[in-house]
């Protein structure tokens, strides 16, 4: 009896200092992730304000003429910041790129359209413009706001386009085998549309999601995505590394 007592008393305690060792081991690693993440955030706060103060040499030289066209894709809820994507816009332009693309999922900088465009001279919308490559050679601003809806409407009436060139064609006899529409239709349908749009060389995203976050893929075939981050925090001298990562990258295009 006093056997099987002082067995259970052991086993209980064994139990006890088992979960016990678990739970500081699990701490323990909490401990660690977290201060990686935080000595992580020290030093890239660090560069940042070095690379906005110019104390770092090589990011002086900028190969802007690298990037035609740029795009911003930011979270809704920092979208509804105003002041920030201003901002951010102000250091994009001085940067000297002039044509710029403004996405979030709700479409809530489309509300603020008014708001934005007031602190800009002489920008041009780039949905009144008909010519892509034309309006990209000026060299005055132009700004182009895109939403999940766009995109997704855009689909709906390219697909409209090719159901109708089709049935036009003849090509719907009970014979007739599965149609298959290549890229170049699809491309060709979504212009037709109003909804081809130039594809952007870089595209920064804005937000806790590591994702385009609907952004029109139909029109990223080729384009650098970066992740920056919350807008609230967004940095200078992280956009200037950003931009100096993807002009100093050597680019290779399949066919």
């Amino acid at each position: 009896m006093d056997f099987s007592r002082q067995k259970r008393k052991l086993q209980f305690w064994t139990d006890k200092i088992g979960n016990i060792l678990l739970r500081l081991s699990w701490h323990l690693v909490h401990a660690v992730i977290y201060l990686c993440y935080f000595t992580m955030g020290m030093v890239h706060a660090l560069e940042s304000h070095l690379i906005s103060r110019g104390l770092l040499r090589k990011y002086k030289s900028l190969y802007i003429s690298k990037i035609n066209y740029l795009a911003i894709v930011i979270e809704s809820e920092d979208a509804c910041r105003t002041s920030n994507v201003i901002q951010l816009l102000q250091w994009v332009v001085a940067l000297g790129i002039n044509h710029i693309c403004l996405y979030d999922n709700e479409g809530i900088l489309k509300k603020s359209k008014d708001l934005i465009l007031d602190k800009f001279d002489g920008v041009i919308l780039f949905q009144d413009t008909q010519e892509d490559n034309m309006l990209l050679d000026q060299p005055c601003m132009t700004l182009e706001f895109v939403s999940y809806s766009d995109g997704k409407e855009a689909v709906a009436r390219a697909a409209n386009v090719l159901l109708k060139e089709y049935i036009k064609s003849g090509a719907t006899g009970s014979n007739q085998g599965e149609q298959i529409f290549s890229e170049s239709q699809m491309s060709e349908a979504l212009k037709t549309v109003g909804s081809g749009g130039p594809e952007p060389d870089l595209i920064l995203i804005y937000g806790p999601a590591r994702c385009h976050l609907g952004f029109p893929a139909w029109r990223m075939r080729y384009t650098e995505i970066q992740h920056m981050g919350p807008l609230k925090s967004m940095k200078y001298g992280s956009l200037i590394k950003a931009i100096y990562r993807f002009t100093t990258v050597q680019q290779n295009y399949g066919k």
